[in-house]
């Protein structure tokens, strides 16, 4: 690979290259910019000769980007972002503005939060929208990159853990986090379940069936981790993606599930169930937001994290 003279290089070329990156068209890119095709065609191939590598290549009615190119792009769209911000960043209006954010959450944590937030949207920002989507896994980090959610909200311990150990190796952390509230998983049953009366031991859990919240449809979870590490085993007979859906379940039947202890006053059936502690230990909950670094001074973005911060405080400040 050839060596770069970074000083030399026109940094135009990298908004050239960021913006047919994302397009996969000479035409659309020169139309966004403003500029002639020839002028985008022209403004690629200094940036060729610079990094050595054809970066696009002609497929069908586009370009199709070289390996070098897709390594290169989140990168530069990163680095233009945050230049944006620094020298336009530009100020967030919320009465004024149209802003459409994508939220990706769990049912249990937008029962939480989403009244309080559309309460703040209604007299603050009535031109804003929100599209919750619902969290399908425990590591939202590639929706975040990919720009397919603005702000994460759940429980995270891998991604955290994680984050952390990259911290301390002096690795650049692409994401940032903010607690939101603390909680505990709990055994819920129907109101006249046979384990809903006398002590919840070990081996009565163990010997009942089981359904299993999992957002990703994995038929095993951190409890089922918990109790491998004790040599034990429960029956898992269904798997659902929902909260809501396995109180609905467990209310009507004989299976326990576990969730989270907050969630059932809002379940609308809080009086049809029964809430035990687990007979076994399992770690507390943490609910953070997470979102990409890009996001971090983006007045939009600054305002969503304060407005869903000052929402959960509320929500438990009882």
């Amino acid at each position: 690979m050839q060596s770069i003279n970074f000083r030399t290089l026109d940094l135009n070329l990298l908004r050239v290259f960021d913006e047919v990156m994302a397009e996969r068209s000479l035409t659309r890119a020169a139309h966004n910019l403003s500029l002639t095709q020839p002028a985008v065609s022209n403004a690629l191939r200094r940036l060729r000769q610079s990094l050595g590598d054809d970066l696009l290549q002609r497929s069908g009615q586009g370009v199709a980007p070289t390996p070098r190119a897709l390594a290169l792009w989140p990168s530069v769209r990163d680095a233009l972002r945050q230049l944006q911000g620094a020298v336009a960043p530009g100020r967030f209006e919320p009465t004024q503005a149209k802003t459409a954010f994508v939220l990706t959450m769990a049912d249990a944590t937008a029962a939480v939060l989403m009244p309080g937030l559309i309460a703040i949207m209604d007299r603050d920002a009535p031109g804003v929208s929100v599209r919750v989507v619902p969290l399908t896994t425990r590591d939202p980090r590639r929706l975040l990159d990919g720009e397919h959610a603005s702000l994460a909200v759940g429980y995270f311990p891998a991604v955290m853990a994680d984050m952390t150990a990259r911290a301390e190796q002096d690795e650049v952390v692409a994401f940032a986090h903010q607690r939101l509230y603390s909680g505990q998983y709990v055994c819920a049953m129907r109101r006249d379940h046979p384990l809903a009366s006398g002590v919840l031991t070990l081996d009565r859990y163990c010997a009942a069936r089981h359904l299993l919240v999992s957002f990703s449809g994995r038929p095993y979870g951190f409890v089922d981790e918990a109790l491998s590490a004790l040599g034990r085993h429960r029956h898992v007979v269904i798997t659902v993606n929902q909260f809501f859906t396995a109180g609905q379940v467990v209310a009507s039947s004989n299976l326990l599930t576990v969730m989270p202890r907050h969630f059932a006053g809002v379940t609308g059936i809080a009086d049809q169930l029964v809430l035990r502690e687990l007979p076994f230990e399992v770690a507390s909950m943490h609910i953070d937001t997470l979102w990409h670094r890009r996001s971090q001074h983006d007045s939009a973005h600054q305002w969503l994290r304060a407005t869903v911060f000052e929402v959960a405080t509320a929500a438990f400040a009882n």
